[in-house]
């Protein structure tokens, strides 16, 4: 560690589906945050920590702002954002390489001016045009005083780099708050539910997930050996079926997929059990999403 060694929490932030799942899950090159194409997948703040030979990230990914849909789940999701914003010494700001609409703009007036804002463009390597970029980014610099913009793109990792450097001269002065070898401050048991849950996001329908919340109700080590078992709760009693799929396949498939991920990320094995329950309304009931983790 260098004499002068700096330590600081960066906020992830932006719309829905823009990339900040993947950004994160390049900047600490480990699959932490969970993906998939529909909007909305990350509903918790998650940590994801950074070391370097002079200074320490602590990232924070946060769900996707939402401005168009209301209810309990997403009233929560957006205090976890508006709280991150509140609390951290820097704030990165994704947007989508050419793309900056009102839904961008509203989350732009919610970004703090006592403290540094980078904002990130994202999947610049799927801009048809690269000519384009140069006056979208002069556009960009009149919506917001950003202290720094860099173009990159999470899914190649083309740009990355030159991000965590321009974030670094932000941090301030401290000794590292996390071990070397952390990436994380969250346990195994969430890591899990949150790996399950991606393979539910990524293998059902449109609507589906956003009825899906998946609940650790016991995890248990025994050496190298974890013994995790699973619900996947539903809102309607239909649901439960397309969870489950004919003959149990679907569910068999999806846990078999996050078992693996589970494997690789731990380093070693795990047995998943898994079964689909239904509670009417959990999304809208404060308790029940508190019992479930969202704060």
């Amino acid at each position: 560690m260098t004499a002068l060694f700096r330590c600081g929490t960066l906020a992830i932030v932006g719309q829905p589906n823009v990339g900040k799942s993947t950004l994160l899950n390049c900047l600490i090159g480990q699959k932490l945050s969970i993906t998939s194409r529909k909007p909305q997948t990350t509903r918790h703040r998650i940590t994801g920590i950074l070391t370097a030979e002079d200074c320490q990230f602590v990232f924070v990914d946060t769900p996707g702002f939402q401005t168009r849909h209301a209810g309990s789940l997403n009233r929560v999701l957006n205090r976890s954002v508006t709280q991150a914003l509140a609390e951290v010494d820097v704030v990165i700001c994704v947007i989508e390489a050419g793309r900056c609409g009102p839904a961008d703009r509203a989350i732009f007036k919610l970004l703090p001016r006592e403290r540094p804002v980078l904002l990130a463009i994202n999947k610049i390597d799927r801009l048809a045009d690269k000519s384009k970029l140069l006056p979208f980014i002069a556009q960009i610099k009149d919506e917001f005083p950003f202290a720094e913009i860099v173009p990159l793109s999470a899914m190649t990792g083309n740009g990355a780099e030159q991000l965590l450097k321009a974030a670094a001269t932000y941090l301030p002065e401290s000794p590292p708050a996390f071990a070397e070898d952390q990436f994380t401050d969250r346990s195994e048991r969430f890591l899990a539910a949150e790996l399950l849950r991606e393979k539910l996001f990524r293998n059902l329908g449109e609507e589906l997930p956003y009825g899906i919340a998946v609940e650790i109700e016991r995890f248990e080590q025994e050496g190298d050996l974890r013994r995790i078992y699973a619900a996947i709760i539903v809102d309607k009693a239909p649901h439960k079926a397309i969870v489950i799929g004919k003959g149990g396949e679907k569910l068999k498939a999806m846990s078999s997929d996050a078992r693996r991920d589970m494997e690789e990320l731990f380093g070693g094995k795990v047995y998943l059990e898994t079964w689909v329950k239904v509670k009417s309304g959990w999304a809208d009931d404060e308790r029940a999403l508190k019992s479930l983790g969202y704060e």
